[in-house]
């Protein structure tokens, strides 16, 4: 009896000790408190921590479970020894107290396991907060993330509304730009026809003008024939002296009569007008000169005849005595007046700019303008008094110097005029036209009076007595006689021929080509032999570049596209000099004075060069 008390304390005491290792105090023997109030207070808690960790420890929770077994089977064992002592031998014993010692291994190593799951429980608790911790820390960033991606979204629909509005406006612009492109075009076709019909109601004009002045003219040589046989038919009394000498009417015969006679006679006091006495005609010459005259745009000043002015020797200019921006745009054209005191340019930006040579300087004197584009073309006529200009705007213009407005406009042409020159009479000029016509106006009657058409684009000509001279695109030169209205003559050139130029006694054509070479031909031979001038670095820098022969006919002048002035020795064929440096672009045309003394060349980047060797 006593050795199963002793055993059944011990079991006790390792019950608390095992109690005590799972975190449980449990009060001890003598307290008072029954089995059955301890096991439930065991059981209470474990359910309290069931409920908290149920999912966690459902490992620790069934092995502590098998634990509680066979604790209460080895209570129950002991209390039925305990009220039933056995009286039977020391052996059944002996086997209680090896089941009990087995029982306390199995409690010790339950218990060892319970302090090894607590402490897996407790590390994995701090895993778990650290994947807690780094969850919320994720979730964190997770809304971050989000919030910025509902940002993008936003943005996103902003710009995607954006784009739709621009898209939208791209749309109305290019609906508005299409309307305009075909309000464009239809106003070039409108333009087109208008220009077609405005042609077409100066050509009837002109026609109607050239009829009525048929017709005026028909009228005046009728009336002119009526008034001449009226005259031829008339009597005129004229009252003479008796010392006048009697009338050459009577004849010989007549005289010996009279002679003979021994009766007095009277002098003859009557004598017949002749149709053709010097005194009818030129009294009917100046009634019809005074009656042409009111329907002309010519001056009595500007058909007299001037004076021709002969160049014995011209000057090789050397260096520039004035280098300045003539024009707003580039320079096309340039020429010296009759008398050597007066340049007129001419270029892109539609007007006439007039330039008085003082003392080796260049001073603006007046304007010209009227024209709708650029100058091409331009020429003095030998009185000094009228300039006449080619322009891109398909018409030719007529100006006198003292006047900014332009005295007539020839219009015909449908394309650009290349040319315009006075021809050998002073109210004639020609004009020659990208449209492959080269036509002839009567300044009298402001009409055209002969179109000639030619097989290729007119980029040049000179005008001489009877004959027109005229250079082309098609490497061919041409002479028109103005009487037959043919051509008479071909020459060939080695390229585009760009410009032509006369000598002052009219005996030698110059030719400008773009092959780089410069022509002249003996116009009292009019044959293919021609002498050819080149030099190395010249360069023709454009379809429109023109060539000068010197006002003694001894040198001749170009310029480059590199922008240097050449010029060459007529009699020896070779290069005379250079005059570079002052140009900065491609050189269009040069013009020598008829003094000889000055040279004037132009570019297109607007600049006017005064050259001279004073």
């Amino acid at each position: 009896m006593a050795a199963v008390t002793v055993n059944s304390r011990s079991v006790m005491t390792d019950s608390a000790v095992v109690s005590e290792r799972s975190g449980r105090v449990l009060a001890p023997r003598g307290s008072g408190r029954s089995v059955e109030t301890w096991k439930r207070d065991i059981v209470r808690q474990l359910k309290n921590r069931d409920l908290s960790q149920h999912v966690m420890f459902q490992d620790l929770i069934r092995f502590y479970t098998q634990l509680l077994e066979k604790t209460s089977l080895a209570k129950g064992i002991l209390s039925c020894s305990v009220r039933h002592p056995s009286s039977t031998s020391s052996s059944s014993i002996s086997s209680m107290l090896h089941q009990n010692n087995q029982l306390k291994k199995t409690t010790g190593e339950l218990a060892y396991q319970v302090v090894e799951l607590q402490r897996q429980i407790k590390i994995k608790e701090c895993v778990l907060e650290e994947q807690h911790a780094r969850l919320v820390e994720e979730e964190c960033r997770f809304t971050g993330v989000f919030d910025g991606c509902q940002e993008l979204q936003e943005q996103v629909k902003q710009v995607q509304e954006e784009n739709r509005a621009l898209k939208r406006e791209y749309d109305t612009l290019l609906e508005r730009q299409r309307g305009a492109e075909t309000r464009l075009r239809e106003e070039k076709v409108r333009e087109g026809h208008l220009l077609e019909d405005m042609i077409h109601l100066k050509q009837q004009a002109a026609a109607r003008m050239n009829s009525r002045n048929e017709r005026k003219s028909r009228a005046r040589e009728a009336n002119l024939q009526k008034q001449l046989q009226t005259a031829a038919r008339s009597k005129v009394t004229i009252d003479s002296p008796s010392s006048a000498p009697t009338s050459r009417s009577t004849s010989p015969k007549k005289e010996n009569q009279d002679q003979d006679s021994t009766e007095p006679r009277h002098t003859r006091l009557f004598r017949s007008a002749s149709a053709t006495s010097p005194r009818i005609l030129s009294s009917i010459k100046e009634l019809f000169d005074r009656k042409r005259r009111g329907l002309s745009v010519c001056s009595l000043e500007e058909d007299l005849m001037c004076p021709v002015r002969i160049c014995l020797s011209a000057r090789v200019p050397a260096r520039a005595l004035q280098v300045l921006d003539a024009h707003e745009q580039g320079i096309n054209a340039v020429r010296f007046s009759s008398s050597s005191d007066l340049v007129a340019t001419g270029g892109t930006d539609r007007v006439i700019k007039l330039w008085e040579v003082r003392a080796g300087s260049l001073t603006h004197r007046g304007t010209l303008d009227g024209s709708t584009e650029g100058i091409t073309c331009i020429e003095f006529d030998p009185t000094g008094l009228r300039i006449l200009a080619a322009s891109y705007d398909k018409s030719a213009l007529l100006w006198r110097l003292d006047d900014s407005v332009p005295k007539l406009t020839l219009t015909g042409h449908s394309r650009k005029v290349t040319a315009a020159r006075f021809s050998s009479s002073l109210h004639q000029v020609v004009t020659g036209s990208a449209d492959r016509t080269i036509r002839l106006w009567d300044l009298h009657r402001a009409a055209c009076v002969q179109v000639v058409e030619v097989v290729s684009y007119c980029s040049d000509l000179v005008c001489s007595e009877n004959c027109i001279i005229s250079g082309h695109y098609d490497c061919k030169i041409r002479v028109w006689d103005t009487r037959v209205v043919s051509c008479v003559q071909e020459l060939p050139a080695q390229g585009k021929v760009t410009s032509l130029d006369l000598s002052s006694d009219h005996r030698q054509l110059l030719s400008c080509c773009r092959d780089d070479c410069l022509q002249l031909v003996d116009l009292r031979r009019w044959s293919n032999d021609r002498m050819c001038f080149r030099a190395e670095g010249f360069k023709c820098g454009s379809d429109s570049t023109k060539a000068v022969i010197s006002p003694d006919g001894c040198f001749l002048a170009a310029g480059s596209a590199d922008g240097t002035v050449y010029i060459w020795n007529v009699s020896t064929g070779n290069l005379e000099t250079r005059l570079p440096d002052k140009h900065s672009s491609s050189i269009s045309a040069v013009s020598w004075s008829l003094s000889g003394e000055y040279v004037v060349s132009v570019d297109k980047s607007r600049r006017a060069v005064l050259w001279s060797d004073i």
